[in-house]
Formats: C-alpha cells, structure tokens, sequence
C-alpha cells in the first residue's frame, strides 16, 4: 500500500519530464529564435497527464496518511512540498488547456506556464528525497 503513492508520482514525473522535453522546443522556438519542431498536441496531451498524475498522487498521499498514521502533517517537510505544489499543479493545468483551446501568438503566457511549470517539476524531484527519509522513517521505521 505504501508503494503505491511513491510508484504513482515518479510515473508523474517522467510523464512531466517528457512534456518539458517536448515544451523546451517552443521556448527555444518563440524566445531564442531557433528554428525547432513543437509538437503542440503531444505536449498538451503528456502536460495534462503528468499534471493530472501528480495532483491524483497528492489525493492518494492524503489518504494514505489520514488512514495510516495520526496526522497529515507528520511527514513534515514532504507534506508542505505537497500542499505547495498544489497551485502550481493547478495553474499548469488551467494555463495549458487554456492555451491549448484558445490559439495564438503568444510570448508572456506561455513564459510562465514554463517557469511555473519547471518549478513544479523542480519540488516534485525534491519530492523524491523527502519521500525517501518518509518511507525510511515511517514505513521502515529505520
């Protein structure tokens, strides 16, 4: 049962980190003048799944605390990542789909969906150092 959340999210993150991948051709494209191909609906696709992920992985974190252990806050610095990571999750959703349905020439909109994004992306793989000491200390009890 413990596994399932850290499985989950590191699935997220490679799923996120393909999306950055893919959206790090539109930057070089729209902000550096390269000439790149931008795969727009791979991008969104993969943008929105890794999101998604992420957010379902945070929910599945929730419960699986509240239903194990005495507190949602005892795994400390992991469980305010989490909560920070929320709005970010939620902005990366909103944002993309937006500018998925709603197409045009964009430079600002598009420069902070990343910044936000590569942030998210950023905790996320911090994520993975706390939730290694959480799985240590309260799973294995080490």
């Amino acid at each position: 049962m413990f596994l399932i959340h850290p499985i989950f999210e590191f699935v997220g993150i490679l799923i996120a980190l393909y999306a950055m991948k893919l959206g790090v051709s539109r930057f070089r494209m729209v902000h550096l003048k390269k000439k790149t191909r931008f795969n727009w609906k791979l991008h969104v696709r993969f943008g929105i799944i890794a999101s998604t992920v992420m957010l379902i992985g945070f929910l599945g974190g929730l419960y699986i605390v509240k239903t194990n252990w005495y507190g949602l806050f005892i795994t400390g610095t992991h469980a305010k990542i989490g909560f920070l990571m929320i709005p970010f999750i939620l902005f990366a959703i909103a944002s993309g789909i937006y500018m998925d349905r709603r197409k045009k020439k964009r430079t600002i909109l598009p420069l902070i969906h990343a910044i936000f994004n590569t942030a998210m992306l950023f905790l996320a793989l911090v994520q993975i150092y706390t939730g290694v000491d959480v799985y240590r200390t309260y799973v294995l009890g080490l």
